[in-house]
């Protein structure tokens, strides 16, 4: 049986699709904010709605003529049958709830999207190399996209990733610089074949840090009590917990993504157990 031929995409729009869509972490899928135009629009929306308001409110200056417009304005069946629904006051009304409707969904994308952090530093570099088929500032190097698009990647501040990973930690994040190439994976589907772009597996490094992480964790304390149960001196089993409580504080606050408070509050517990490990005479 013959080997199924390695899919080939088109380089352009089919070529970048597939290098996006082929990531299982999904940290490849990054694509333009566009903030000024969505400003320029909420803008523009807002202007609209003023502009509407401001019509609106002349209406309720002129219904101040007589006691019968004004009785309109208590009942929604008046305020309707008075000019009909085919009135100019019936259109702006309509021309209100539809700006509005625009506006405010308009408002609360743009307030998630705030909210999604922009790719990291170094899967931007790798999907830029790959966009420019190289280096972008090598001369042999160009664009996937042409035109307009050429330079949709150019502004990190200006990028969104769909699928946002937790805030790596310190650890998690020397691992990936440094040690990413010992967790690479297929890609999905099938990516070009003249991808210049690996891919480290998110799930395996997380695995990875988990075990070290605890193994670590058990040798701060299991290594602790074997110290301080080998040492007869009072004043330097003292000295002996300050300095492994100062370790196990910094290992935590540096290697983690815990929070101050977290960060005191498993430093006391592990004090705690030095210091009733010690006090309980529990070594004779």
């Amino acid at each position: 049986m013959s080997k199924p031929n390695r899919r080939f995409d088109v380089d352009g729009f089919p070529s970048l699709a597939a290098f996006i869509s082929c990531d299982k972490d999904r940290t490849s899928a990054i694509f333009k904010r566009f903030n000024r135009l969505a400003a320029r629009n909420l803008l523009i929306l807002q202007s609209e709605l003023a502009e509407l308001q401001s019509k609106l409110d002349t209406y309720d200056r002129e219904d101040q003529s007589s006691r019968e417009t004004l009785q309109s304005l208590r009942n929604w069946e008046d305020y309707k049958a008075r000019d009909g629904m085919d009135s100019d006051r019936m259109k702006l009304v309509t021309q209100i709830r539809t700006a509005m409707k625009e506006y405010r969904e308009a408002l609360l994308f743009e307030s998630t999207l705030a909210s999604v952090p922009p790719p990291d530093r170094k899967t931007l570099k790798a999907f830029r190399l790959n966009f420019f088929h190289g280096r972008p500032e090598d001369s042999t190097s160009f664009p996937m996209l042409g035109g307009h698009s050429s330079d949709l990647y150019d502004d990190p501040d200006d990028l969104v990733v769909l699928q946002a990973p937790e805030p790596p930690d310190r650890l998690t994040m020397f691992v990936q610089d440094n040690f990413g190439y010992l967790f690479k994976e297929k890609a999905v589907g099938g990516a070009s074949p003249d991808s210049l772009v690996g891919f480290a597996s998110g799930k395996k490094i997380q695995t990875f840090i988990s075990y070290l992480s605890t193994i670590f964790a058990a040798l701060l304390l299991v290594g602790a009590i074997l110290v301080l149960y080998k040492t007869h001196s009072d004043d330097v089993k003292l000295g002996l917990i300050g300095v492994f409580t100062t370790l196990f504080a910094a290992s935590v606050g540096l290697l983690t993504n815990a929070k101050k408070a977290e960060v005191f509050g498993a430093t006391a517990a592990y004090a705690a157990v030095l210091v009733v490990f010690v006090s309980g005479n529990l070594g004779s």
